[in-house]
């Protein structure tokens, strides 16, 4: 076809061609065409293209139905080609509904029946639907027949798309240098023939191969320059959704990508979708939910995928679904032959269709016959001893079979093998080689991470780094070796601060995506006050039910969690190449070096707290020594500690209590005790009566360290990792009198009206005229608005904050401070050349950080120690805002007689102990930093 003209001199295939480049404007000249009634011929051509633009929005059922249409009208006109044509289309689109068979045999009449050039297209389709159901092979062949027809026919349009769907080939089968060369050329002919539309998508696929090496910003960049051009033609496409997924995933932000996956799939829903892309998009939920620790909604998330592809004949697919369905299923335990034989099952598949998971699927199906061979062998019977050996040979050849990978290929897919290494390792009981395939593995990751722009993609990782870690550090635990269980420990603890800081790219669009969700948030805040005095009306007026005040704020809430988006994408992209070089060459200069800790700590000490396998250990640094020590559950600790939060919070904020309340202050000292034991146990007897470093697990980042009765005489830091503390003493002299401004900022909303400040600025100013210094910077009352903080704290000496805080557990990264002109986030501060050498925040929970990864914090707090800031307070419970204003106004006095933040912590406490609200108040309080 094409030879036909069309009304207004348009020929078949150039408006077939804008349906995948204006999508919008041909529908309109589609129905113009046919509301004219012209004849069948050109009639075909205008229904085939509002299919075409249908099942490119997504309306399947619809797109059916217009081709149907297209077809009959071609039948009557009598054109084979054109028929053909339509059924090429038609084809494509019935296997995107989910109906196969139908579909690939509408494709194989068309491939029957078409001719000349027209075969070259018949071919493509045929082969992309090939692809789509995972028979890449049969694909392969048949778009390399469909290129060299379509060259010959000069057809660059549809030789870009066959060069497109070879290269999805290619990546799915793991030939990722061929895809890209494949996806250049592509992109580089649909440029030249000017298809916006299919030129957006190439950029995409840009991306996809990005991910493929690793380079996540790149990919991340793609993915929303994509996005966006689909956006500017009216086209809404699963695909970018379902690769920032990928993406993610990829960068361990599970839970993101689990929320990205759902909108979609709701979307998708919606709008009459594609079963072919709901049933992918339940797969990447099911992996999300997978690696968020979500076990049983992944079972279910991968089981529907997989009857999805089942019926859709989708044989490379449903094996991944079971894959997944099968890891989920091992997660959630326990262990069972039926797994095993699930697990053998996806092995199998997956050898026939070139999977690059294949190591994956042999690495479960490796630990599943483990777990069986040490069940059966508990059972001690003979021929179950035997069923054990069999079971100990099979996984040691699936994990070797896993392990081959472990020098070659992707990061995360060496990764893997070395995972796979480890354990085969372990189950010889060979100590060296499993140490050894630990730090290869480890390496990798570093590799892998190193890429990341953003704080909060170097927070976390994936799934397998944490396994790896998890295996030295339980093997070191083994051996009883304190050294290397502290090495082991420090090996991934600072992973997320090894590596230098990349702050946020100079983005006009990132700041005034940030400058408008500070509008946001006071508008939200307005709302929510309004509608709490609107809903004390109605409740007085006894309105009818079914009114709605906080409808407002819902909308409002809706834009608030977009611009957070907008503003997580564009954090995100920072990191060229240049930069993750360079950090990856300072990571590698990084060790961590125990000597120098052990030489720095002179009489102080350093107490590491680490969880191994619900098992709380201790490790006691000093003296030139390194001793162990187990405390207990941790569990057990974590329920302690969450306790002891509460009681603060209530002495703080519940009602009134007397100075002279004995009981409440017995009860807030015996919770202490209770800390004391499970947190130190043997160990506190080993902490000297020196400065004290503590390096708390993941789990335990909010504890009240002031409560605990044993180390209340001590100057105690809060750091990590050992190897953060020991790069921030660096940042010394700790002392008010070591040069730079001092800045005292207010914050609006505080019950004590921000009394602290004043009275700070003038001590500060009194102090200051003797010595020559300048004055005190004093910001409030209008003027302390986000720019006008940044500006004056960048490389400040003492910063003390007077303002409210937030932590926010479902982002940490929007954690904030909140000014004048709204909140101050974590990703503002990166924006700081220097952070402040010492900062002071009387805030509510502005010291509480979220455990991310394997033992890594990210928080308002922890953002700015990378940035140069040396030590910080911080309450790690709100606080009393009127108790606040004595220990501060004492903290800061020690400052300026010379005593480091900790030691002014420690003695400002002192003041208060006999009245328990100003006990409970400066045991809210801790210092994190060297």
């Amino acid at each position: 076809m094409g030879a036909e003209r069309l009304p207004g001199a348009t020929s078949g295939d150039e408006l077939l061609a804008l349906a995948l480049s204006r999508p919008n404007e041909a529908m309109a000249q589609a129905r113009a065409i046919i509301a004219a009634d012209h004849g069948p011929l050109e009639a075909s051509v205008a229904h085939q293209v509002v299919g075409l633009v249908l099942r490119e929005f997504g309306d399947i059922g619809a797109a059916i139905a217009q081709l149907r249409i297209a077809r009959r009208l071609a039948a009557r006109a009598g054109s084979a080609d054109r028929e053909a044509d339509v059924l090429g289309t038609l084809g494509f689109a019935l296997v995107l509904a989910g109906r196969t068979t139908a579909g690939r045999n509408a494709l194989n009449q068309a491939v029957r029946q078409a001719t000349d050039s027209l075969r070259g297209r018949s071919l493509l389709r045929r082969g992309s639907c090939l692809r789509l159901l995972g028979d890449f092979s049969a694909a392969v062949d048949d778009l390399n027949n469909a290129i060299p027809v379509l060259q010959a026919a000069g057809d660059q349009l549809w030789e870009a798309r066959a060069f497109s769907h070879r290269a999805e080939c290619g990546l799915a089968t793991g030939s990722v240098r061929t895809a890209a060369a494949d996806f250049l050329r592509a992109e580089q002919l649909f440029t030249e023939c000017g298809q916006e539309l299919e030129s957006a998508d190439a950029i995409v696929n840009r991306g996809r191969v990005a991910l493929c090496v690793g380079n996540l910003p790149e990919a991340l960049d793609c993915f929303d320059t994509g996005s966006e051009l689909h956006a500017a033609l009216g086209v809404h496409d699963p695909d970018v959704t379902f690769h920032r997924c990928a993406t993610l995933m990829a960068a361990g932000l599970a839970a993101d990508a689990m929320r990205e996956a759902d909108a979609a799939i709701i979307r998708l829903t919606g709008d009459r979708g594609q079963l072919t892309m709901r049933a992918e998009l339940l797969l990447v939920a099911a992996n999300c939910a997978l690696a968020a620790g979500e076990p049983a909604t992944a079972i279910d998330r991968a089981a529907e995928a997989g009857r999805l592809f089942g019926r859709q004949g989708r044989r490379w697919w449903r094996a991944h679904a079971q894959l997944a369905h099968v890891r989920a299923v091992m997660e959630a335990g326990p262990v069972t032959s039926a797994l095993l034989r699930d697990a053998r099952r996806c092995v199998r598949d997956l050898v026939g269709l070139g999977s690059t998971d294949l190591p994956l699927a042999r690495l479960t199906v490796g630990r599943a016959a483990t777990a069986l061979a040490t069940a059966v062998t508990a059972d001690g019977a003979a021929p179950v001893r035997g069923r054990a050996s069999l079971l100990r040979r099979e996984a040691d050849e699936q994990l070797a079979a896993a392990a081959a990978g472990r020098r070659h290929g992707p990061a995360l897919s060496r990764a893997v093998a070395w995972l796979a290494e480890a354990h085969r390792a372990q189950a010889a009981g060979d100590s060296r080689r499993l140490m050894r395939a630990c730090r290869r593995g480890l390496e990798v990751i570093d590799e892998f991470r190193s890429v990341f722009g953003s704080s909060e993609l170097r927070a976390q990782s994936t799934a397998h780094g944490a396994e790896l870690a998890a295996l030295g550090q339980r093997h070191a635990v083994r051996l009883g070796r304190p050294r290397l269980i502290l090495e082991w420990s420090e090996r991934w603890r600072a992973v997320a601060l090894a590596i230098p800081p990349v702050r946020p790219p100079d983005d006009e669009l990132l700041q005034a995506d940030l400058a408008a969700l500070r509008d946001l948030a006071g508008r939200l805040a307005q709302s929510h006050d309004q509608a709490r005095d609107q809903g004390r009306a109605l409740a007085v007026a006894g309105a009818r039910q079914g009114s709605d005040p906080e409808r407002p704020a819902t909308s409002l809430e809706h834009e608030r969690q977009r611009l957070e988006r907008a503003v997580r994408a564009r954090a995100m992209h920072a990191g060229t190449g240049e930069r993750r070089a360079d950090a990856a060459a300072w990571s590698r200069g990084r060790a961590f070096d125990l000597d120098a800790l052990l030489s720095e700590l002179g009489p102080g000490r350093l107490l590491e707290l680490l969880d191994v396998d619900g098992d709380l250990h201790a490790l006691v640094c000093g003296d030139g020594q390194v001793r162990r020590y187990l405390v207990g559950r941790t569990a057990h600790a974590a329920r302690a500690v969450q306790f002891a939060r509460s009681a603060l919070r209530r002495a703080a904020h519940g009602p009134p209590v007397s100075p002279q309340d004995a009981v409440v202050h017995d009860w807030l000292a015996k919770l202490g005790g209770r800390l004391d034991e499970v947190l130190l146990g043997e160990a506190g007897s080993r902490l000297g009566d020196g400065n004290l470093v503590i390096v708390p697990p993941g789990k335990l980042q909010a504890v009240p360290w002031g409560m605990v009765p044993r180390l209340s005489s001590m100057a105690v830091s809060v750091a990590p990792s050992a190897a953060s503390w020991l790069r921030a003493r660096s940042a010394r002299p700790e002392g008010a009198d070591h040069g730079g401004p001092v800045v005292l900022i207010r914050g609006p909303g505080l019950v004590s009206r921000e009394a602290e400040v004043p009275r700070l600025a003038a001590d500060y100013g009194a102090w200051a005229a003797p010595l020559g210094r300048a004055a005190p910077v004093e910001l409030g009352a209008g003027t302390a608005t986000v720019d006008a903080v940044l500006k004056a704290i960048d490389g400040a000496a003492i910063v003390h904050i007077a303002a409210h805080g937030t932590f926010r557990a479902d982002s940490p990264m929007f954690s904030s401070i909140r000014l004048d002109d709204g909140p101050l986030t974590v990703y503002d501060l990166e924006r700081l050349r220097r952070g402040p050498r010492l900062l002071v925040l009387s805030s509510c929970d502005s010291g509480v950080a979220a455990p991310a990864g394997a033992d890594e914090v990210v928080g308002l707090a922890s953002s700015l120690i990378p940035l140069g800031t040396a030590g910080i307070v911080a309450s790690v419970v709100p606080v009393n805002d009127l108790a606040v204003i004595p220990l501060m106004i004492a903290l800061h006095r020690e400052l300026r007689a010379g005593a480091s933040l900790a030691a002014a912590l420690r003695d400002a406490r002192q003041g208060g102990q006999a009245d328990p609200v100003a006990a409970a108040t400066g045991w809210s309080f801790t210092y994190l930093g060297s």
